[in-house]
């Protein structure tokens, strides 16, 4: 590795004829992009991978390791996987934890990039012995856990599989990561499937070495992540302990978007689940551990999974309306067996029972009525498999109402072809902003613009000084466009190093300058500014391979369900409505902020500042 601790392998396997082919990621480029995130885009576009369809055997399907995978930084797991979206037909990435990145790095791999499709089902195993193709055998056709226990073989070796959905081209199918974590978002499950891939299987090699004060920034940023307060909450009870907060503010998501709190709340939040929970887990390095695995070992609805996260609960929950925690629970189970974003699959099904209860939608195998936790969980089961109506479902909503008719797309809510998670905008306008933006349709994680939601004042203070202290009121439109730049910035940042962003932009336990720092000490001198320009030089060309497909500022917009409906939000006796005041104007100035034209792409100064004159860094 030439004395660097980074990975530096980028190693591309044609699928077809099994040959492999490698590269080495030079200092410009890893100063340029870092890993993870950027590392993958770059290979996106220097393959010019927009002229292939989602699901071409000659599309590429990247899975870049994060920069500090493999090392003591804490909560560095973060594994990035970026390919054409089958759901959306535009740029698309999915993100998880777990062992995947870290293993990658034991072999010095930076990059895989994956083209062409296996002649028959495949596993790639990559060892000691390098790297090759494997029949996959009976294991076509089997769930995630039952397919990554026999991968392993009772080793601890990462795998990342797909499930029934991604073998039958399913465009909600997730990568799922050593059994529990999902890369969940933008179908890559179906990309791995049209290639005929079954799993990726990483084992053995050796962990990077780290010079010394690398490793006591490591100890140090471990310690202020746990004495940060907005962790604790993450340490007692994973994400689940949001249900509740959220629920309070108006912002839980219910009824596919009409409403932003439900009367059901405690059925479903954080100490409800609790009685679920039987073990408690962690990626690896990650302090935090807030993963859980969640049992109901008896009834209808037996089962057992990881999870499930807020997103998931919200999802397959409140906005079905179904306070059925056992059905969610078994809900979310079928979909990390099944191989499925659960994000997705709760909004088709809210979709499919607004359908339903406004006359457009019907099937005379379940009842959609709003709240049955039997129809949500059969639904997730057709929907996987792609039988009856889950034919229809399983394509995503934009579709889905293209084909029932011009009377359902007001309910197919989405962003750029994908389903719009947990967050109220009109309630929490930074995310909404930030929905709107996110170059790979509505994202939460794409900003995480938390400030302000959060009442996060210090952090603000230090890195929005510009908007402070008028950033810390959510209802303050005028100050949510510097916020979600930044956001978006910095998450950019973090997939690039692989770092999870519970500690970074969720919480701000850590700031850019303590990733510089880091960054530093391990090797490659960059100072915060520097760490942030390169988030940004991320986020500009995500911008540029999405203009290939003809994506402007026409399609950063939010369904008119959140910008022309009211939502009502109860106070104890006190009722008020919220609402997106003037979602053009805050465009306008995040195009602004950006370097942007009005168009919604970067001007050529931007471009030249950037070294994306080209399209690359030069």
């Amino acid at each position: 590795m030439s004395g660097s601790p980074f990975p530096q392998r980028v190693i591309t396997v044609d699928l077809t004829d099994g040959r492999l082919r490698e590269e080495r990621q030079d200092e410009a480029s890893r100063r340029a992009y870092l890993g993870g995130r950027g590392v993958a885009v770059r290979l996106l576009e220097e393959r010019a991978f927009w002229q292939h369809d989602a699901l071409d055997p000659e599309a590429p399907f990247v899975m870049g390791a994060g920069l500090l995978n493999g090392s003591p930084w804490p909560a560095s797991s973060r594994v990035h996987m970026a390919f054409r979206s089958p759901l959306t037909g535009i740029y698309g990435y999915a993100n998880a934890g777990g062992s995947f990145g870290p293993r990658l790095t034991a072999h010095g791999i930076l990059a895989l990039v994956l083209v062409g499709c296996a002649p028959e089902p495949s596993v790639i195993r990559v060892d000691e012995s390098g790297i090759r193709l494997e029949a996959a055998g009976r294991l076509w056709g089997s769930r995630v856990p039952e397919a990554t226990e026999a991968l392993r073989k009772g080793t601890a070796a990462a795998v990342a599989c797909i499930g029934p959905a991604g073998e039958r081209g399913v465009p909600l199918a997730a990568v799922m990561v050593d059994g529990g974590r999902a890369a969940a978002r933008c179908g890559g499950g179906a990309v791995l499937g049209a290639k005929n891939v079954k799993a990726i299987v990483v084992d053995g090699g050796r962990w990077p070495r780290f010079p010394s004060g690398f490793l006591a920034r490591s100890r140090a940023a471990t310690q202020r992540i746990l004495a940060t307060p907005g962790v604790r909450d993450l340490l007692r009870w994973g994400t689940p302990f949001l249900v509740g907060i959220k629920n309070a503010s108006g912002d839980l998501p219910a009824m596919n978007h009409r409403l932003g709190q439900v009367p059901f709340g405690d059925a479903i939040d954080a100490d409800a689940l609790e009685l679920y929970r039987v073990e408690t887990k962690g990626c690896p390095g990650c302090p935090i551990r807030c993963g859980r695995i969640s049992e109901v070992n008896s009834g209808v609805h037996r089962s057992r999974s990881a999870g499930p996260e807020y997103e998931t609960l919200d999802a397959l929950g409140a906005n079905c309306w179904c306070g059925d925690l056992e059905a969610i629970l078994h809900a979310n189970a079928l979909c990390n067996e099944l191989g499925l974003d659960t994000i997705s699959v709760g909004a088709m099904i809210a979709f499919a029972m607004e359908c339903h209860e406004r006359g457009l939608l019907d099937d005379e195998s379940v009842d959609l009525s709003w709240g049955r936790g039997d129809t949500i969980v059969a639904l997730v089961e057709r929907i996987a498999r792609r039988e009856g109506i889950g034919e229809l479902l399983c394509r995503g909503v934009r579709a889905a109402a293209k084909e029932i008719g011009s009377a359902a797309i007001p309910y197919a809510l989405h962003v750029k072809g994908l389903e719009i998670p947990g967050q109220e905008p009109r309630v929490a306008k930074a995310f909404g902003l930030g929905h709107a933006t996110s170059n790979r349709g509505a994202d939460h994680l794409y900003a995480l613009p938390t400030i302000d939601v959060a009442g996060l004042d210090a952090a603000a203070r230090r890195l929005l000084p510009t908007v402070y202290p008028r950033v810390l009121d959510p209802a303050d439109e005028a100050t949510k466009p510097a916020l979600v730049r930044f956001g978006e910035d910095y998450c950019a940042v973090s997939d690039a190093l692989g770092v999870c962003k519970f500690t970074t932009t969720e919480v701000y336990a850590l700031d850019p300058a303590h990733l510089a720092e880091a960054v530093t000490a391990a090797g490659l001198a960059l100072d915060a500014d520097g760490l942030l320009e390169v988030g940004e030089r991320i986020v500009n060309l995500e911008r540029l391979l999405n203009a290939r497909f003809g994506v402007d500022a026409t399609h950063d917009r939010l369904p008119e369900r959140f910008t022309q409906e009211p939502l009502p939000v109860a106070h104890g006796e006190a009722h008020d409505e919220r609402r997106i005041d003037s979602l053009p104007d805050m465009l306008a100035e995040y195009y602004r902020l950006r370097g942007w034209g009005e168009d919604g792409l970067p001007t050529p100064t931007t471009l030249v500042r950037l070294g994306l004159s080209d399209g690359r860094t030069a």
